[in-house]
């Protein structure tokens, strides 16, 4: 066998599989790609499906012998057995096609190198750096122009990286100066104004820098400052000389017939009267009306009010949309029906803007879009016919759509249909597999389970222009990543206080009571931040902490009364030969000392004990 191969063809064989016998264990892995010379196609690509390892000459018994130490385990002959699935080879036309006749048994398989991988899976164009090949150093580029215009979803399970991977493609977007409008219900995107502070070596990697987009990114918030404060602008829609067609999309479907028929005689009542109207003259016209139906109406309205979000200093979409920016939508805080009626309206401002060219080719991004577009048979929202209009008909008009969601099952088949481009990380609920499996093109029931097994920040990428499904290892983000996990139980460690007596240092306690603190007669403090601490140290410390208020006040009352000691009996000894010169105080006055020395230490017993640990009564 040549040294530069990793195996031999062996056994039954065909155009579109194939097994071959391993020379090392380590030589290939599962998920590798391989190429083999086929004798009228050339150099074919193929994929690693399973390796097995076996020995049939090592018997059952004899592992039982090995198990049960009666015997050794000796040399023994491992076969390392792999499967291929057969990729296929770009011909003249540059069209992919799979060999017509079966692979010889015997041919060698070499492992594929990064130029006949990126030509025959589609990868040689694309100018949105998206991470690199799993397993490989290949980078991965998708189109531009391919992902803005014929849509895109990033579908995931919660905690595994759709909205990481969000902001990866974002910051290309930005690169390339296309204009976004961000639809952002937690508040997740406003840290791409920020440069990633991760490890140098992340971005050594996949070779880029850490970045921010501070300069390019506008956020706005429907709520107001004190619940986003970091929001750059508050966002209002038009409440001036409202439409029928603009308030519906402020109501639910469920509004009933007389409903509609009661708004509209009050607002063609206004327009006959005066030249600008209010949400105010809507509902005083509705109040004249007799029906009890009104009533309902007035509420719906009143609520829409109260929500501020109707101002006659609107947020435009020329505002929002801008050659070479983002605008960040930041619905943090907002009322999940509100926040609805918010999408609806901006989706179909953007939509007529883009049919007159108002503003410059686009793309949409729809995070948690299960909320905005749910499937058939849940909660319809009033957003969700335009985002169905947006899918089908935006590429005619150079409006792009990106769907994000941790629900695949609950987001519209129909809206999920026509995205070109699927970006699927890790996902588990059976139901949400199904959805993928069955409705998105290029994924089949037989990749659930890869779907299953996909490790963090691992995505697998269905594109039109890609002839097959990939695994991506997606980049490190040049911004800063604002969807993290909060922690809620902290490390024992962080919860240690970071300034601690030393033990050794309590014991050895010399002075007098009132030693000031920085006197070397005052118990020394400790940075457990040292490479020197231990979990044991914790342990001493604690021990320490809480046994020093008592440890020092008896250490010190020792140490004073061997002083007042010492002084009695250098007086005594003194006293047959003074002159009168010094006064000795009598016994009496050692009583009173001993008397303000108890209160001293009364006092101090208590101020320390609060000073460590706080008041009793907290």
């Amino acid at each position: 066998m040549a040294k530069d191969s990793i195996g031999v063809i062996f056994g039954k064989t065909s155009s579109l599989s194939f097994r071959f016998a391993v020379s090392d264990s380590l030589a290939t892995r599962r998920g590798d790609y391989i190429k083999v010379w086929h004798e009228s196609d050339g150099w074919t690509l193929a994929q690693v499906s399973t390796i097995t390892s076996s020995s049939e000459n090592f018997s059952v018994d004899e592992a039982v012998d090995a198990a049960e130490g009666t015997s050794k385990i000796g040399d023994m002959a491992e076969h390392i057995i792999a499967d291929a699935t057969v990729i296929g080879v770009r011909d003249a036309g540059g069209v992919l096609r799979v060999p017509k006749s079966p692979f010889s048994p015997g041919d060698k398989v070499f492992k594929a190198d990064e130029l006949i991988i990126k030509q025959t899976l589609g990868l040689t164009r694309g100018d949105v750096f998206i991470g690199l090949l799993d397993g490989q150093s290949v980078h991965v580029n998708l189109d531009a122009n391919n992902l803005v215009q014929k849509h895109c979803s990033i579908l995931a399970k919660t905690g595994a990286g759709k909205s990481y991977t969000g902001g990866v493609i974002l910051e290309e977007l930005l690169d390339k100066g296309v204009p976004l409008l961000i639809i952002d219900p937690h508040g997740e995107y406003a840290t791409l104004k920020l440069p990633n502070d991760d490890k140098r070596a992340n971005f050594e990697r996949y070779e880029i820098s850490p970045k921010g987009y501070a300069s390019q990114i506008t956020v706005y918030t429907p709520a107001n400052k004190l619940l986003n404060p970091t929001a750059d602008y508050l966002f209002r829609l038009n409440g001036v000389n409202l439409s029928i067609k603009e308030l519906s999309q402020f109501f639910s479907d469920s509004q009933s017939q007389n409903e509609t028929g009661m708004l509209y005689e009050a607002v063609s009542k206004l327009k006959v009267e005066k030249q600008n109207y209010s949400i105010e003259d809507i509902i005083f016209e509705v109040g004249q009306n007799k029906s009890k139906v009104k009533w309902n109406v007035i509420n719906k309205l009143e609520t829409l009010k109260e929500t501020g979000i109707l101002s006659d200093n609107a947020t435009t979409i020329n505002e929002l949309v801008q050659d070479g920016r983002a605008s960040i939508i930041d619905m943090k805080g907002v009322n999940p029906d509100l926040q609805a009626m918010i999408v609806a309206k901006l989706c179909t401002d953007i939509f007529d803007a883009r049919k007159l060219n108002t503003v410059p080719p686009c793309m949409l991004v729809i995070e948690e879009a299960h909320n905005f577009c749910p499937e058939k048979g849940f909660e319809r929202t009033v957003s969700t016919d335009i985002l169905r209009t947006i899918a089908s008909e935006g590429r005619k008009f150079g409006l792009g759509l990106m769907v994000v969601s941790q629900r695949p099952a609950r987001v519209d088949k129909n809206i999920l249909s026509q995205c070109n481009t699927q970006i699927i990380m890790k996902v588990t609920n059976p139901n949400d597999l199904k959805a993928i499996s069955k409705g998105l093109e290029g994924i089949g029931s037989d990749v659930e389970d890869d779907i299953k097994s996909l490790p963090p920040g691992v995505a697998m990428i269905v594109s039109t222009y890609i002839e097959r499904p990939i695994l991506v290892d997606i980049r490190t983000r040049k911004s800063k990543h604002g969807g993290a996990s909060v922690p809620v139980v902290k490390d024992p460690l962080d919860m240690t206080p970071r300034v601690l007596f030393e033990p050794s240092k309590i014991n050895n306690i010399s002075g007098s009571i009132d030693d000031k603190p920085g006197s070397s007669n005052v118990p020394e403090v400790m940075d457990i931040s040292k490479p020197a601490f231990n979990s044991q140290m914790i342990i001493d410390n604690a021990k320490a902490i809480i046994e020093s208020p008592k440890s020092i006040i008896n250490k010190a009352r020792t140490i004073i009364e061997s002083k007042m000691d010492s002084q009695k009996n250098d007086a005594q000894k003194t006293g047959s030969s003074n002159t009168g010169s010094e006064k000795i105080e009598p016994p009496q006055h050692h009583e009173e000392i001993k008397e303000q020395i108890e209160r001293k230490k009364g006092k101090r017993e208590v101020s320390l004990y609060r000073k460590m640990f706080g008041s009793r009564n907290k």
